[in-house]
This record gives C-alpha cells, structure tokens and sequence, in this order.
C-alpha cells in the first residue's frame, strides 16, 4: 500500500496521479479546435501525421477522425498512442516500420486529439473501439493486422481482439494496460488517489489536459473493472514489453504489480512473450525505438 505518514500523503498523491494520467490520460498533446480539421480525404497529412502519409479523414456517427496511412503491400502495421498522444507519437517510427517491413502502416488521432474531433463526456472504450473499427473497415483494411498499441491503448486492443480475432495476426503490446493490472483494490487507490487533482482540474474544465483528466476519472472505476474482467484472445499472438521503470516510478509496490501483471498476461495463454526494456521509462517508444521497432518486425514476419 502506499504510505500514509502524513509527509509522504502530497507526494504519493502525485505520484498515483501522473501514474493515472500514464495509464490513462498520457501527456497531453496541443489538441485542434474540431471547427480547423480538414473534412477531405487524402490531404497532405498535417502536424499529426508522418513524412509521406495520406490523411484520411473518417466520419463515425457524429465525429471525425484523423487517420494517416504510409501505404505499402501485404500486411498492415496499425499503430495506437498511449492515452493523450496523437498520431505524431510514431513519426520518427513510421518511415523505419516501412522501410524495413515494406508494410502499410497506419497511425491516427483519437477523439479529441490531433486533428479528430472531440467527444464530450467520460472516456468511454466501446467508442474508442468503434473509431477504430470504422477507421480501418473504411480505409478497407480487414485482414493480416498487426496492432502495436501503447499505454491507455492496450485497454483498446484487448476489447478489438476479442471482437476481430481473425483480422489480427499478432500485437505488440507496449507498456500497455492490461486486464491482470486493475484488481478491485489497485483500481480504488488509484481512483481514490488522484481525487485531488481531478476536482483541481474541474476549476478550468477547457484546458484539454484537465479536459482529458476528467473524462477519465468519471469512467475510470466502471472502464477498469470491466476491463479486468477480459481475456486476450488465444489464437492471438502478441508480444509484452514492458518497461523496466514502469508508469509508478515513485511507488515501488505498484511498480511491482504492473510487471507482475504483465507477466500474469503472458503466462495466461499461449503466443505470448514478454521482453523487458532495460532502463526504459513508461515511454518506451521515445526511449527504446529499436527494441520497438525489432518487436514489430518479428511479429510481422511471424517470429513470436
């Protein structure tokens, strides 16, 4: 548990919130007002895109999402930031995953990110799903995926490989957000945690990485604990890298628990294999590209 001396309640509460926002929320990226996104198909990918993507913009009910696509032959590389990040998270990663996989690779803005739209109210993970789906389904990519999906992310891919098994040819799994990790009791230290710092946030609900902490909190107990309760499809390869300092860098019980939970992930079905980023932070695509980039590669040529 985390102490409870009274010297150490403000920094353990500010360590549980940045871990929150890790899992959850991410750094926040400048989002876009909605009204200055661009409503074509295949522009000229903006600040959220790649060096030689397509936009695409994708409507989905009543929003639009930003996808940009590096168009290649034979498999599709899908790439999802952690929570807060937009698709320029991969910009550095995409012409490499190209090169040497001569793969389509597609990144894309979540709602209220980049260049998508905003979605008022809590985060809510059937929508976060359905932009995907749509996304791909319209962009006619239905087969031979391999997702590679960061942080807040991994809660998407654990509910899209369950309801499309046999789109996927495996997943990498980055420091993501997986079932074993949000017990009963690390969800409700978490939440009641970070309560100061989400009724901060509510003073100047407009600002978009106060905006993000809310809606997140207001889903966080219901989302977890749904999400605790999945399993990663079988017939799914997927490859776990975890990163050695974890999100809970401050708290070494927590810390503990998301590797442990990775490994409880890996061990729970069969292809699976967990690599450890040495001396990596949460952020591991920025700190550790090269294991990143050589996990996807191996997963793409079915070497799992």
């Amino acid at each position: 548990m985390l102490r409870t001396t009274s010297d150490r309640r403000p920094a353990h509460r500010a360590v549980a919130a940045l871990a929150l926002l890790a899992v959850t929320a991410g750094v926040l990226s400048a989002c876009r007002d909605a009204d200055s996104a661009p409503r074509a198909t295949g522009e000229p990918s903006g600040s959220s895109g790649s060096s030689g993507s397509t936009l695409h913009m994708v409507e989905n009910g009543d929003h639009r999402l930003a996808f940009y696509v590096t168009p290649g032959h034979g498999p599709t590389i899908v790439l999802d930031s952690g929570g807060g990040e937009d698709a320029s998270y991969w910009a550095d990663l995409v012409p490499q995953l190209h090169a040497s996989t001569g793969a389509t690779v597609i990144t894309y803005d979540r709602a209220g990110l980049g260049r998508s739209d905003v979605v008022p109210g809590p985060w809510d993970v059937a929508s976060a799903v359905s932009d995907l789906e749509t996304g791909l389904q319209q962009l006619g990519v239905s087969q031979d995926v391999t997702l590679v999906s960061h942080s807040q992310a991994g809660e998407i891919a654990t509910w899209f490989a369950g309801s499309h098994p046999t789109m996927l040819a495996g997943a990498v799994l980055v420091d993501a957000n997986l079932p074993p990790f949000f017990t009963e009791e690390e969800v409700a230290r978490l939440a009641a945690a970070t309560q100061p710092e989400v009724d901060a946030a509510k003073e100047d609900p407009d600002d978009p990485r106060n905006r993000q902490l809310i809606a997140t909190a207001e889903s966080f107990v219901e989302t977890s604990t749904a999400f605790h309760a999945l399993a990663w499809p079988d017939t799914v390869p997927a490859t776990v890298v975890v990163s050695e300092r974890t999100p809970f860098e401050g708290s070494p019980e927590d810390a503990q628990r998301w590797r442990d939970a990775a490994a409880s992930f890996v061990e729970a079905g069969p292809h699976r294999r967990l690599v450890t980023a040495t001396g990596s932070s949460h952020d591991v695509p920025k700190d550790r590209p090269e294991l990143v980039l050589e996990e996807i590669e191996n997963v793409v040529a079915g070497r799992l």
